[in-house]
């Protein structure tokens, strides 16, 4: 007896949508678990951090004894055993409340080296975030680059700062070196994106690294003030170290979110 065409379509799309929510199923499971080892290795390497005070790193604006060697009276990086492990590895930025609380490497002969690398030299989708190339201690700008998760991971915080609430609620930036703290006042959050080479009148802030001369630093200013979303009321002069995170913004093509802001003495 033969099977009724019908019967034999039915059967064909019920073993496709099977085969479909298996598939999907198998994606789902697999990128849950890459999440939470991901999640896990970075907090592995929190771990690691070694403050003075069994508190921890203190509150913004709370000042905290620099930990020293008793012998040479040398400051001693609370992130000395990260560094150990990777000597790529530059710093550390953290903004409170939010899930942006990363090591920050740098790698000038291959700038997008860890644009899907992990820490530990494995592929990794998020990768971890990244100092500019150009970039070196004291440049006067440190651009730092990190993805855009829909998970909620890496920088996607950072498009928050599109309202003026959540600066309110979030002014600061923590950004650590190997030289030591460092607590970074937010000036401005703007929407930017990558331009070609033939156009003009343009702001290319990705280009702004080294603020050597007042006139780059302010032409680097003036750029930010104008693309600015809303006044903060903080203001920064030729001098003034910088820090400058950027991430992904789907508001254009080739879109960037950025905010800027300079480190309190």
């Amino acid at each position: 007896m033969k099977m009724k065409k019908p019967r034999v379509a039915r059967t064909v799309l019920l073993v496709c949508f099977a085969a479909v929510f298996v598939t999907s199923s198998a994606l789902y499971i697999s990128g849950r678990v890459r999440e939470k080892r991901e999640a896990q290795a970075f907090e592995d390497l929190r771990s690691l951090i070694i403050w003075s005070s069994p508190s921890g790193r203190p509150a913004p604006g709370v000042q905290q004894e620099a930990p020293t060697d008793q012998e040479t009276g040398e400051y001693l990086s609370p992130y000395r055993d990260i560094y150990a492990l990777n000597q790529d590895f530059f710093g550390w930025v953290k903004i409170e409340g939010t899930a942006i609380d990363y090591p920050v490497m740098h790698t000038p002969g291959e700038p997008e080296h860890y644009l899907h690398t992990a820490f530990d030299g494995s592929y990794s989708v998020g990768g971890v975030p990244f100092l500019d190339g150009e970039c070196y201690e004291d440049c006067g700008n440190y651009i730092v680059y990190g993805h855009h998760m829909q998970n909620g991971t890496m920088f996607q915080a950072l498009t928050n700062y599109q309202s003026r609430d959540f600066w309110e609620e979030h002014p600061t930036v923590i950004f650590d070196t190997m030289s030591g703290p460092g607590e970074y006042q937010i000036v401005a959050a703007f929407y930017a994106r990558l331009y070609g080479e033939s156009e003009e009148n343009v702001f290319r802030y990705y280009n702004y690294t080294v603020l050597d001369t007042p006139e780059l630093f302010e032409e680097y200013m003036a750029g930010v003030r104008r693309s600015a979303l809303y006044s903060t009321g903080v203001t920064a002069a030729y001098g003034d170290q910088l820090l400058t995170l950027t991430t992904c913004s789907y508001h254009t093509s080739d879109g960037r979110f950025v905010i800027v802001a300079k480190k309190i003495s």
